[in-house]
């Protein structure tokens, strides 16, 4: 990405760009199919039902009735109508920290957004504990922690029906973005549907963030699991149309039909207009064209392999996890306790971008670097990442000493060896400035109270 002055970032968190800022290929769809036509999706038109024939086609086959929508947040929506007609039910189970769009009814089970608001949880959400084998309840020293964490969803199953409630769906991204980078245990999936399922609900994966072959060796996260898992409904936004405005919900001939049999017929102005189709098609052929799953598979074995290196040599680092070119870096204070590094993490994005790479964090405690770029990201953008991540924590290392700890408190003034004088020089050095231009102001109290975050520097010596 380049900025207003020509200034070149490397971007490593834009899922959306999904083959590349302002892909060529993409554009001339786009115009192509612009200046021929483009207007709402009540008149016929070739491009939503090829389009609906090319996605379907990449799903399992019962997976087959395609409904558009423009947002992540609109399929998802969708996706809860289609579960509550089916089922009957109303209750829907969701992940801790989950996270699955904007509007009233997905803000009601993103516990990501209602935990941190005024709101509530309602009587109808059932939260689960997220299914974190590094800092959840059971972790990856427990023997069985996929049925471990399906058993607590059987739990909340019961418990509803004690008190005549009924389950409609349960919803989980197949890979949790916003919950941390989380890959769930291998078995997991197959005994969550198994116990919603035998609850008369159905089992929704959200692939909003997550599919279009980020993983790599499949083209839906939730193929991960094995061929034995198949959701009953899948949604999807994001990279669908790399940066155009379009998403889908697909789902079984049985659900569309009981969602028909209501009587409420399913229009959307601009879901699957002709222009957005084209644009989701010329993003598949790109996927394909240029074995973007490919190069996700190998530049991310080799990020993965890089950063495990630099766990090796950072008491910061205490987890790497990932699959293709999706992955979280989790910052500690302490490895044996685990302690969230979250000040640590927002002091290396910061320090990032300075260095022109864009990462941001994520998680409970937002200690989570995360690293989704684009599909075109390659082996020498990961070493280029990984050398700037490397510099930036042998520095904030060097200045805490030997010993794993804090490095920058969430609460107290900044107690490293590293004065705000330092660290400021460094960066005028950077900036092509000398340092003497600093000395007048070295002890003034603008200087003392100069922000950094929510914390100020220590009075300098």
């Amino acid at each position: 990405m380049f900025d207003e002055k020509g200034g070149r970032y490397l971007d490593c968190i834009n899922n959306v760009s999904h083959v590349g800022h302002c892909h060529p290929e993409v554009l001339k769809a786009a115009l192509k199919q612009m200046e021929l036509l483009n207007t709402n999706s009540r008149f016929l038109h070739d491009n939503i039902v090829e389009y609906a024939k090319r996605l379907s086609a990449t799903l399992p086959e019962k997976l087959s009735v395609c409904y558009f929508t423009n947002s992540g947040s609109e399929a998802n929506d969708l996706a809860l109508r289609l579960a509550r007609q089916f089922s009957g039910h109303q209750d829907v189970i969701t992940l801790d920290h989950a996270y699955h769009g904007h509007l009233t009814s997905l803000i009601e089970i993103s516990p990501y957004k209602f935990q941190e608001g005024k709101d509530i949880k309602k009587e109808f959400v059932h939260v689960a504990p997220a299914p974190d084998t590094y800092r959840g309840k059971y972790r990856e020293d427990h023997a069985d922690p996929a049925s471990a964490y399906a058993d607590d969803v059987k739990k909340i199953i019961e418990e509803a029906h004690k008190d005549g409630r009924k389950i409609a769906a349960f919803i989980t991204e197949s890979m949790q973005s916003c919950g941390g980078q989380i890959i769930p245990p291998a078995g997991y999936f197959q005994k969550v549907a198994k116990y919603v399922r035998e609850a008369g609900g159905v089992f929704i994966a959200d692939e909003v963030q997550v599919g279009f072959g980020r993983v790599g060796k499949h083209f839906w996260s939730f193929q991960m699991h094995g061929e034995d898992f198949v959701p009953d409904i899948v949604t999807m936004g994001k990279p669908m149309g790399n940066g155009h405005p379009v998403a889908c919900v697909v789902t079984t001939r049985e659900i569309a039909e009981a969602f028909c049999s209501s009587g409420m017929e399913y229009f959307n102005t601009y879901g699957g207009n002709p222009v957005s189709s084209a644009v989701g098609l010329a993003v598949l052929d790109v996927i394909e064209s240029e074995d973007l799953r490919g190069n996700a598979t190998r530049v991310g074995d080799y990020l993965i392999e890089l950063l495990n290196k630099q766990k090796a040599k950072h008491a910061l680092i205490g987890d790497v996890r990932g699959c293709g070119l999706f992955i979280g870096i989790d910052l500690v204070k302490d490895h044996q306790k685990r302690t969230p590094a979250t000040a640590e993490a927002q002091h290396i994005i910061y320090r990032m971008k300075e260095k022109r790479v864009l990462l941001s964090a994520d998680g409970p405690h937002r200690n989570v670097l995360k690293i989704k770029p684009p599909m075109c990201f390659t082996e020498e953008d990961a070493v280029f990442m990984v050398e700037q991540l490397d510099g930036i924590l042998t520095v904030l290392e060097e200045a805490n000493g030997p010993q794993t700890g804090s490095v920058i408190s969430e609460n107290t003034v900044c107690r490293t060896k590293v004065s705000a004088a330092h660290l400021i020089v460094d960066y005028l050095r950077e900036h092509e400035h000398t340092p003497p231009l600093l000395l007048p102001c070295l002890n003034s109290a603008a200087l003392r109270k100069a922000r950094y975050g929510h914390r100020e520097w220590p009075e300098t010596p």
